[in-house]
């Protein structure tokens, strides 16, 4: 079975890669066109925006699955079942959240968040106007979905690489012209239509034959039943990634969350990269147990494992050790100072986390979404507390310090139960060739640049010298003794080939 792994991973990473270099390239400019306060407004209203997509069930997931389980049957019938049973739920998921937002804005607002009353009516406004483009993003996340589950990834990203550079940098021209927070978001509800009606296109040419079908009993039966536990993961991965928001803008107010956002979200933009190569392997894992292949997916997972927590563990030294002279040239002296250490507890949470990834996936592709849905559950409810304790405590720092605690806690629990059980891979197995190669290198190298960073970053130059010896550091650890020798003599093979050279 040929699951084209590595060319649907790199589609899938190079549709997040680009945006968010893109993205956080042009945050300082937005930061600077809006004014702090306005994007912590900006801030607080994609966080409420995205709170209510916790009423999403999730059909993405059991949709990916028989999707591609009944096209490789070539059960025409079966597909446009599935594809046409997904665009009615979420238009009506997309009704009742945009609801829910138009009507609730001015509640929120007025009577919820610490917005100051110069700018209530604006965020009222703007609010009700994302109460649109809610509607219209629930179709797009799941039209997403359907070249995906027929692991066509490079048709979806494509077109997040066409959008993800396009508004971010439309949005800096609307700023420079003098428009302001209502227009930003006006632009990108006309972007999200235009990015359904294209995803939309590709869908009708990637499935010809798709044709509106009212879905039988057993669709509706078996693709709920599998989202309905999927269901849970995403709800309480949506209520916790915007909860730490609303609890900072609540407590601390829209100027502190400006800070608090700008470092959050260049952690998880930079250290969340490397989910897109893992999320290839739900459907690959779902394949394999399905033909009986275990031995052939310990293999897989392990070494996806041993290649994912390099490239997370390499990118969490840089960003931590160097967080206050990242924010120092990324946006100012302020956000250095307010945000540095949010950033390095940010980023190694985001680490931790990521721990949890590929057994997640494996965990759901053999078929266990409950295992996965009860943990998430758990950790979204206790991770809220902490996160809401320290933020009445210690302000955005003790934000931080709360999504660590809950990181490292239920990352834990979580390894710890799955190996052996859901997912077919010995505990100590994952420990010794999945962690050890990869972490006792790198954290060498961290100990070595973080004295370093200490003892001589005396100026710019230093700096830069610094980073750059890390960074090598970290690429002879990951070619010596993280990639495997056949994917490192591959990998070769394929540059000489590229600068014309015989092979």
């Amino acid at each position: 079975m040929k699951l084209h792994l590595a060319s649907n991973a790199f589609a899938n990473l190079l549709g997040a890669l680009v945006p968010a270099l893109v993205a956080l390239g042009t945050v300082p400019l937005v930061v600077r066109g809006l004014g702090e306060a306005n994007y912590g407004v900006y801030s607080l209203v994609t966080a409420i925006v995205g709170y209510f997509a916790v009423i999403d069930i999730n059909v993405t997931a059991g949709s990916v699955k028989f999707i591609a389980q009944f096209s490789a049957r070539k059960d025409r019938d079966k597909v446009s079942e599935t594809v046409w049973f997904g665009i009615m739920v979420y238009a009506v998921i997309g009704v009742v959240g945009a609801l829910g937002l138009f009507g609730g804005a001015h509640f929120f607002v007025r009577h919820v968040f610490a917005v100051p009353a110069a700018l209530a009516a604006e965020a009222t406004a703007t609010l009700q106007l994302a109460a649109l483009g809610f509607f219209i993003g629930q179709l797009q996340n799941y039209l997403q979905s359907v070249p995906q589950s027929l692991m066509r990834y490079d048709v979806a990203s494509r077109l997040e690489v066409l959008f993800g550079v396009l508004v971010p940098l439309l949005t800096v021209l609307v700023l420079m012209a003098g428009y302001g927070l209502f227009e930003v978001i006006l632009l990108r509800v006309a972007a999200s239509a235009l990015h359904c009606l294209l995803l939309w296109r590709c869908i009708r040419r990637l499935l010809p034959d798709l044709a509106p079908r009212w879905p039988g009993m057993a669709v509706r039966r078996d693709l709920l039943g599998f989202s309905a536990w999927s269901f849970l993961s995403r709800f309480a991965a949506l209520s916790y990634a915007h909860a730490d928001k609303l609890i900072v803008g609540a407590l601390c107010g829209v100027t502190a969350l400006a800070y608090f956002t700008v470092a959050a979200t260049l952690a998880n933009r930079v250290l969340g990269l490397t989910y897109r190569l893992s999320g290839v392997l739900f459907p690959a894992a779902s394949a394999l147990a399905a033909g009986g292949e275990l031995a052939r997916l310990d293999r897989l997972y392990l070494k996806a494992t041993r290649y994912v927590v390099f490239l997370n563990a390499a990118m969490l030294v840089l960003v931590a050790l160097f967080a206050r002279q990242i924010l120092l040239v990324w946006m100012d002296a302020q956000f250095a100072r307010h945000g540095a250490l949010v950033l390095a507890l940010m980023a190694l949470s985001q680490f931790v986390d990521s721990l949890t990834s590929l057994p997640s996936l494996v965990n759901d592709g053999m078929g266990h979404p409950r295992v996965s849905g009860v943990f998430a559950v758990a950790r979204a409810g206790a991770g809220t507390l902490l996160v809401y304790c320290g933020v009445a405590g210690w302000g955005i720092d003790g934000a931080a310090w709360g999504h660590l605690t809950a990181s490292a806690l239920f990352s834990a629990a979580f390894i710890g139960y799955v190996h052996g059980r859901t997912v077919p891979t010995a505990l100590p197995a994952l420990l010794l060739r999945g962690y050890a190669p990869t972490l006792l290198g790198v954290l060498g190298v961290a100990a070595c640049a973080g004295l370093a960073e200490r003892l001589l970053a005396r100026s710019g130059l230093a700096v830069a010298v610094i980073v750059v010896a890390t960074l090598g550091a970290l690429c002879a650890h990951g070619m010596l003794f993280v990639i495997d020798k056949g994917d490192r003599a591959l990998a070769w093979r394929h540059l000489k080939a590229c600068l014309g050279q015989p092979a």
